[in-house]
């Protein structure tokens, strides 16, 4: 029997699992501190069963699904179970042609194997100074043209500069680019202004706070990027240039002569899809207004997929943690919310394509599925793993205005809320909630327990050993239930969130919503 039939039965024979678990039945009592903090003894999230988020975990981050990694058979089982659900729990399609799935025909771009840069004495080489961005293969000599950052039309861009084949230089990163996300998303902007513009090739001077060593070995892999759009034509010849101590500073200088050869990264389709299902809200006018939930179910995939090191006897990256473990909190959420609905309506957004680059979020976020000026809320749940059960950490507590709601949604399963862990790690731009931040919806993300990226999270972030055994299933059902209260006191409340004076974030807010 072939791999895809037996996982494709695999998951008919766990579906119809949890058809069975998915009914009512009698379940413990919570822990006294959990039922003296809730509202009410009968709402569903305390009638969870505790086996359930458990069964959903191991299913998801099972070896038969090969780390779910975007465009590969695992992903489209990991993402047919999840429809599957939201099938078995009534929740009305969101996607295309009456159907759970928002399809995103991604394609898998390979790596380059050659690219030198001859610039007068020097050659700059593939794996040294240069890494290839995007591509097909070039062998292109002339004058180069320096258009500043190259993410406008302005003085300091491509005004006035007519550069239709000509060899185009800009300067890496943005004025306001800080994190790793800021900056790809940067050069994926020049990217696209340099394909409209015409020009043969985009060299970066690359010069930000990632280190080369690790840009160079993440762009070295194999990537999955979002379709070019149907009239951008192929992408332009796009390389980095290691320019961290400004050594080719001459580059921005006029008259500045170049020859440069590359393989190109080939390009071919990998198919996947977001999953999203509505649950209708119970107030007549409050019902049209979304609260989304969302949670990223793709994972790194196998062996040299997951770019960290494994064993011959373990090359599966399982992704127990990052992010079955939200997954399981999602739909454990859509249950509770099905079985008793809140006044506004929820649409619930399982996404692809977080770990290659946040895409399926932002396919999203460019294609709604419901009009993001009537979403009010994103309540995205996803992280690198756990070192307190005692908490729920939340990046952006204090800046999306759900504060009381949070927190209270935690207290009433016994847990604490931690704010900001770890804040020089910049995560609230590093999951799918930036991309709903950026087109003004307020999005905080809410992860498991942690304080700190020590020890104890880097065991197991993006690591093979990250399997069911290793889970505390005892505190992923606590998750689960406060996740799913969260939830349904954001969609209760009298009045929507607000994104706090003075965020970076504020003013598309304002923009989205006509304020």
């Amino acid at each position: 029997m072939q791999t895809h039939s037996l996982l494709a039965l695999l998951t008919g024979l766990y579906v119809a699992t949890t058809s069975v678990t998915a009914q009512p039945r009698p379940a413990k009592a919570p822990p006294a501190k959990a039922r003296n903090a809730a509202p009410s003894a009968l709402l569903p999230e305390q009638r969870l069963p505790r086996t359930e988020p458990e069964t959903h975990l191991r299913f998801l981050a099972s070896d038969e699904l090969q780390g779910r990694r975007t465009g590969e058979p695992g992903n489209r089982i990991a993402a047919r179970y999840i429809a599957e659900q939201f099938r078995l729990l009534g929740l009305r399609p969101a996607g295309e042609g009456n159907d759970y799935f928002q399809p995103i025909a991604f394609e898998r771009v390979g790596s380059a194997t050659m690219a030198t840069l001859t610039l007068g004495k020097d050659t700059l080489r593939l794996g040294k100074e240069l890494v290839v961005m995007a591509g097909g293969p070039s062998t292109l000599s002339g004058e180069v043209v320096y258009v500043g950052y190259g993410l406008t039309d302005a003085e300091d861009g491509y005004k006035g500069r007519d550069v239709k084949g000509r060899i185009v230089v800009a300067q890496g990163g943005s004025p306001e680019a800080k994190g790793p996300g800021e900056i790809f998303r940067a050069s994926n902007r020049k990217r696209q202004l340099a394909t409209e513009k015409g020009a043969a090739a985009l060299i970066e001077l690359y010069a930000e706070s990632i280190p080369w060593g690790f840009v160079n070995q993440y762009f070295s892999r194999e990537q999955v990027s979002l379709p070019a759009p149907a009239d951008g034509g192929a992408p332009v010849a796009h390389l980095w240039v290691n320019n961290t101590n400004n050594q080719y500073k001459q580059l921005k200088e006029p008259g500045q002569s170049v020859t440069l050869r590359t393989s190109g990264r080939p390009r071919s389709t990998a198919p996947s899809a977001n999953v999203a299902g509505i649950i209708e809200g119970t107030d007549p006018k409050l019902k049209d207004e979304y609260v989304v939930l969302s949670a990223h179910f793709d994972h790194v995939g196998v062996g040299k997929q997951g770019g960290n090191p494994y064993q011959p006897s373990d090359s599966i990256f399982n992704g127990a943690r990052d992010n079955a473990f939200g997954t399981v909190a999602l739909l454990s959420a859509a249950k509770s919310l099905t079985q008793q609905r809140p006044k506004r309506s929820i649409l619930v957004l399982a996404l692809t394509g977080e770990e290659v680059g946040l895409l399926g979020s932002r396919y999203y976020a460019e294609h709604p599925l419901v009009p993001l000026k009537q979403t009010i809320f994103d309540l995205n749940t996803d992280g690198a793993g756990y070192n307190d059960t005692t908490l729920i950490s939340v990046i952006g507590l204090e800046r999306t205005g759900a504060k009381a709601e949070i927190e209270a949604g935690a207290k009433a399963f016994g847990l604490g809320i931690f704010a900001e862990p770890a804040p020089e790690q910049g995560l609230f731009d590093r999951s799918d909630n930036v991309n709903f931040a950026i087109k003004g919806v307020p999005a905080p993300d809410i992860a498991p327990g942690f304080t700190a990226f020590d020890a104890a999270i880097g065991k197991y972030y993006h690591q093979a050993i990250d399997n069911p055994d290793s889970i505390n299933f005892g505190y992923l059902h606590r998750f689960c239930q406060a996740y799913a209260h969260m939830a349904r006191l954001i969609a209760d409340r009298a009045t929507r969130p607000q994104w706090v004076a003075g965020d970076k974030y504020e003013a598309a807010g304002k923009a989205l919503y006509g304020q």
